[in-house]
């Protein structure tokens, strides 16, 4: 299945399920969710997109295989956010493609610098941001409770 099999579509509230239960399967998975994951996940009109924010999906036909998101965290400074791919899925180029799309509007909505949190032990989607042009960075005390990595992408 190559990426070009995969259609890139935005957020509609008819996608707000499939952004939910993609999400909240693989932090269910790895961690445990936090309020602000529920917030996000439930809410994601109210939390990410009223806020100047955008999430993505892959489809294949009619079929919803990842998301991710991404909203304004500073001046020129936005953060990538709840990147999930269904399990059958994975493996197959979705997280690539999710990837360069969300860095593509991050771009297009000025930003500077791309930025993300996430944890060692997510081996696979730490190899996909280095291959995307992310870099480790200074982690601050307390961002989130399951991240122990910041990485950024600087986009000038």
């Amino acid at each position: 299945m190559a990426q070009d099999s995969f259609e890139i579509i935005p957020f509609s509230p008819e996608l707000q399920p499939h952004f939910e239960s993609i999400n909240k399967f693989w932090v269910a998975q790895y961690f445990s969710l936090e309020p602000f994951d529920l917030a996000q996940l439930e809410h994601p009109e109210e939390t990410i997109i009223a806020k100047g924010g955008a999430i993505i999906f892959a489809r294949l036909g009619d079929t919803i295989a990842g998301t991710v998101a991404l909203i304004p965290s500073e001046i020129g400074v936005w953060e990538m956010i709840k990147m999930g791919v269904d399990p059958s899925f994975q493996g197959k180029g979705a997280g690539e493609l999710l990837g360069k799309h969300i860095l593509e509007i991050a771009r297009q909505k000025g930003a500077k610098t791309v930025r993300l949190y996430t944890h060692t032990k997510l081996e696979t989607a730490i190899r996909l941001y280095t291959k995307l042009g992310f870099l480790p960075c200074e982690l601050e005390c307390g961002a989130y409770g399951r991240c122990d990595l910041k990485m950024e992408l600087s986009l000038t």
